[in-house]
Order: C-alpha cells, then structure tokens, then sequence
C-alpha cells in the first residue's frame, strides 16, 4: 500500500498523486508497487525492497541522486501464543525533495505522524521530518522498554504467592526481547553517528541540534535495555532459588514424616515376631496393648517436637 502525504500550514493531508515536498509512506507494498516507486523516482529496487527483509542490518547509504537510510524500528509480535516483541527494518529515502518510507508492516512509529501527534512536523522540511521519525523510533523503543518492565514487576509480585512454570517461560521471553532491542539499538547507534559524520548529507543548525537529541535519546534506550536485562536476570534467579528452597523445605517435611512414622512401624514389627510371648515386654499385663501405643504415641510425639524445634516441618 501507498499513501502520498504532504504539510500546507502545518496540516498534513493525504494526496492523490506526486507533488514537491512530499510524503510517500509505504506500507507492507507490493512488488509492483515497489518497482513503480523505483522506476518513478530512478532508485535501485533493491533499495527501495531492502526494508522488507527481515534480514537486512541499519545502514547508511549515499548513492547519485538519493539516499538510503535503514534502521530497526520496535514491533510487536505473537511468539509461542503469547505477545512478545522484536524489531523490523525501516527504509527512509530521500530523493530529490521527496521522503520516503519503506515498511513491512504498520508502525505507532509513523502512525504518529499521520495521526498529526507530533509537533512542528513538516513535508517540506525532510532532513527534521527523518530526524523527528528516528527520535519518535527512540521514544518507542522507550515505552516498550517500560511496558516489559512492568510486565516484570507483575512477575515478581507474583513470586511471593505461587511461582508457575508459565512465569519463568515469560522471563525468558522478556530477556530474549530485550536481546532484540540491545542489537537494534546498538545498531541504530552507528546510523546516528554516520550521519552526523556524513557531510553530503546537507544539515541545518536546528536539524544539527535534533540528531544530537536522538543520540542521546537512543544512548538512554540502550542503556534501559541493560538496567532492564540485569533486573530480569537477578528476578529470574531469585525465582529459581524461591522455587529450589520450596522443594527443599517439601522434602524435610517429608522426610520428618517418615521418621515419625517409622518409629509405630518399628515397635509393631518388633511385637510382631514369631517368639515366644513371655518375652514380649507388657505382653501380660492388663491393658498391655493400650500402654504400648501410648507408648508409640508419646515418642512420635517427643520425636515430632525435636524435628519440629530443627524446622522440619516447614513447608
């Protein structure tokens, strides 16, 4: 799908076709739309496809006549049944004095610029317009940081109460997105920085200012991603040794268990030999039977207040 956008006294509205200081926004395109945006504006169709492949790495690119940049942008996908999040290539062209966008799917990236939720945002002014969309990229990474960070605290909450196998599976999905955003991020980083090195690539003092806005942003990004990775770390090993002392203290509960029960077995075995039962203390005296199992119940007992006192018991 293509869109042509373009800002008149800072109201975008959508156009039917080609015009100066336009947006073209492409979305999950097809491959002859593709080839057309390439015949049309004399760009390699690689170029103009390289943001479809989930494969391709950030990169600058300064060719005769345009320029790619490609950046990984935050998405949201269901991995294993459950919401889970990775990052997907973003094209930004520039040709002549048109933007253009390449993506494989909707973004909240761009959906902010059509929405009109950003300030002071331009067609007309692309070098801002491709800053604002890679400042806007750092503030999403930004708030998905946040979303998985309190989807750990909901985790951790639950530790204290009843820890599931589900929960550890959910940690490790949340570590293994964040893997995800440390490697864009990272890469993203090197595209900032050969741009503000690239001296083909004409700048203004305020656009200047913006990208220096965007490191810093990014480097925060990156740097949320490791709080956030070493936080998942520490809860997922907290996890393990919680459930590792419920076993432990369920098998001395156990194991007390046994004792105390080992100890009627033992007296009842011994009564029950095949001997004489002259032998067999209190076998004649009155009431002998009743005065050996007050007898069993009174060292289960004795031997129930020891392990008890050792902890033992404790579940």
């Amino acid at each position: 799908m293509i869109k042509f956008y373009r800002t008149d006294h800072k109201v975008l509205s959508e156009i039917t076709e080609y015009e100066d200081n336009m947006w073209v926004c492409m979305t999950k395109p097809t491959v002859d739309e593709t080839k057309l945006i390439a015949e049309d504006f004399e760009i390699d169709l690689a170029d103009v496809r390289a943001a479809l492949d989930d494969e391709e790495s950030s990169r600058v690119e300064v060719e005769d006549g345009y320029t790619l940049i490609l950046v990984d942008i935050p998405s949201i996908e269901m991995r294993n049944e459950r919401e889970a999040y990775t990052t997907i290539p973003l094209g930004i062209i520039l040709v002549k004095d048109i933007l253009i966008t390449v993506c494989a799917e909707d973004t909240p990236v761009l959906d902010a610029f059509i929405e009109s939720k950003v300030k002071e945002f331009s067609t007309k002014k692309r070098m801002r317009f491709m800053y604002q969309i890679l400042y806007r990229n750092c503030m999403t990474y930004q708030y998905y940081l946040r979303v998985m960070d309190r989807r750990r605290n909901l985790i951790e909450q639950r530790i204290q109460d009843e820890t599931e196998d589900a929960d550890l599976i959910d940690l490790h999905e949340l570590e293994s997105n964040l893997v995800y955003f440390a490697t864009s991020l990272r890469a993203n980083g090197v595209v900032l920085d050969k741009l503000a090195r690239y001296s083909s690539i004409k700048q203004y003092p305020e656009d200047q200012e913006l990208l220096d806005d965007v490191m810093v942003e990014n480097k925060q990004a990156i740097e949320m991603t490791g709080i956030y990775r070493d936080i998942i770390s520490g809860t997922r090993e907290l996890m393990t040794t919680i459930i590792n002392n419920r076993l432990n203290n369920i098998m001395k509960f156990l194991a007390a268990i046994t004792i105390v029960m080992a100890i009627p077995t033992i007296i009842s075995g011994i009564y029950g030999m095949n001997v004489s039962g002259k032998w067999m203390p209190l076998a004649k005296t009155p009431y002998g039977f009743y005065i050996v199992c007050g007898i069993i119940v009174l060292i289960c007992i004795i031997i129930a207040l020891i392990l008890k006192k050792k902890k033992m018991f404790k579940m």
